[in-house]
């Protein structure tokens, strides 16, 4: 809507706004109202401006790893009160992000009331014949495009 207010603007010296707002299905009393929110536009903007080279010393000084929530607090510390979600928007028009660890994922564990498997060798791993004893195991491994099994046994 913005854009049809700056033609408007831009051509109101060669017609009449009555006739661009009635041509453009605008009311007129939008534009002069958009018209009156120019200063505090570019005061807002110019307010957004300093607020980005404040972000941007904290996340260099951070070696590019400070997200919202940090540098929220850091400019607390220097006595900014400024709303989060005000620095996620200033920091996702201009680029900014920082470094999300990944999760690492819990392992299985065994439940605390399991009875573990008995020991049907007796850790005797020697054979008289093959195919007598087998043993085996199950492992996976992150791969680029997704998760690789690999199961083995051994006789």
């Amino acid at each position: 809507m913005s854009d049809v207010f700056a033609f408007i603007e831009a051509e109101k010296t060669t017609h009449n706004v009555a006739l661009l707002c009635r041509l453009l299905k605008v009311a007129r009393s939008s534009f002069y109202a958009w018209l009156d929110g120019a200063k505090a536009r570019s005061a807002r903007k110019a307010a957004d401006d300093a607020l980005a080279h404040e972000i941007t010393v904290l996340h260099l000084a951070s070696k590019a790893t400070y997200g919202v929530p940090r540098i929220h607090a850091g400019l607390r510390r220097l006595g900014h009160r400024v709303n989060r979600k005000r620095i996620e928007r200033v920091m996702r028009e201009r680029g900014i992000s920082g470094v999300t660890r990944r999760r690492r994922k819990g392992l299985t564990r065994p439940a605390k009331r399991a009875v573990p498997a008995p020991d049907l060798i007796g850790r005797d791993f020697t054979a008289s014949t093959p195919g007598m004893k087998l043993v085996g195991d199950i492992t996976y491994i992150p791969t680029e495009k997704g998760w690789l099994y690999l199961a083995t046994w051994l006789d």
